[in-house]
């Protein structure tokens, strides 16, 4: 017997929700799974930067194992005394040699051109992005670039013959009239060749690199938080000092770690001025300075033996500083709000 047309018959459609019962919205939700299929391009693309990355890796322990093995020599003749001697005579009878003067020279060159490097490094990276005109922002910006593809035999010419002598008084005027402050006294008038010249021509150097970096991270500073300052009231430097100096924090410490990295390696430029000396002293003015890299370079064309395994050694030790300064900004870094743009 068919059903009516009033009696209800079997329910085909889809399930009713009576609104009127509880529900319960503590049931555990099962995760949905997402199929993520990839292009063959998108796969070699993968495929290419993760070995790009392990290349990377790998091409840096290989570095360091051949300098450990060609300095193992040294370092065994020597023991501690390579890190605390400051005399250098691998062929002497019987040899003697030590970097704590070498180390010491090369992280006060480094410094020393930080110190004039980063404020006109933040003064350009602002004057490019909130300053100058936008017609000569790209050609400004290029010309800044384009300084750090000078080769550094040129920068070592140009600071030994055109800038030294125009240091030297400036030199002078530093040492008669703050003498008081130790690292500006000298005990003999001799001004060239110091450790505050290769500062100054490194920091040249050092200059694009950095000022590219902190140009980039402070054009990034968030639009919405700039025009809300100045909304508020603020003038344009309290603006910036407000927004944009605090977010590029992270860009200001990796670009003046990545100059960092570039004036403790400097070779021809610091090989070019300096007057080699293997004595300590507070005295930047004073004639004589050394660094690892122009010790390396004027002394590996004569090394054998012990002497080489020496300059080896010295390497390593720069290798290994340069590691650990690199990696303690990398922490800094991440930690910032800019971080995450910041690859040091």
């Amino acid at each position: 017997m068919s059903d009516g047309p009033n009696q209800p018959g079997p329910h085909k459609g889809p399930a009713l929700v009576d609104w009127d019962q509880p529900t319960d919205v503590t049931a555990p939700q099962e995760p949905r799974t997402v199929a993520a299929s990839r292009t063959r391009a998108d796969r070699i693309y993968r495929g290419v930067a993760k070995s790009a990355g392990a290349l990377t890796l790998v091409l840096l322990v290989l570095i360091g194992a051949f300098l450990l093995i060609r300095s193992s020599d040294a370092l065994r003749y020597m023991g501690s005394g390579f890190f605390t001697k400051t005399l250098w005579q691998p062929q002497g009878s019987p040899a003697s040699f030590g970097i704590a003067a070498v180390i010491y020279w090369t992280v006060v060159i480094a410094v020393i051109a930080l110190i004039i490097a980063i404020p006109l490094a933040i003064a350009i990276g602002l004057f490019l992005t909130d300053f100058a005109p936008r017609k000569l922002r790209k050609p400004l910006t290029a010309l800044v670039d384009l300084l750090a593809a000078i080769p550094s035999l040129i920068y070592g010419l140009w600071g030994l013959f055109v800038l030294q002598p125009v240091l030297v008084p400036f030199a002078e005027f530093l040492s008669t009239n703050l003498s008081w402050i130790p690292i500006f006294k000298v005990d003999s008038p001799t001004f060239t060749s110091s450790a505050f010249v290769a500062g100054f021509v490194v920091s040249l150097m050092v200059l694009p690199i950095t000022a590219s970096v902190v140009r980039e991270v402070f054009s990034q500073a968030p639009p919405g938080e700039r025009e809300a300052a100045l909304a508020l009231g603020s003038t344009r430097w309290d603006m910036i000092r407000t927004v944009v100096l605090p977010f590029g924090r992270g860009g200001i410490i990796g670009g003046s770690m990545l100059g960092l990295g570039r004036a403790l390696g400097e070779t021809i430029a610091v090989a070019l001025i300096i007057s080699p000396s293997f004595t300590i002293s507070s005295e930047i003015l004073k004639t004589g300075t050394n660094s690892v890299a122009a010790l390396i370079a004027l002394k590996f064309g004569e090394a054998s033996g012990i002497s080489l395994s020496a300059l080896m050694a010295a390497g390593l030790a720069l290798f290994v500083v340069t590691l650990i300064v690199n990696f303690l900004a990398s922490i800094v870094v991440a930690k910032s709000r800019s971080g995450a743009g910041v690859e040091i």
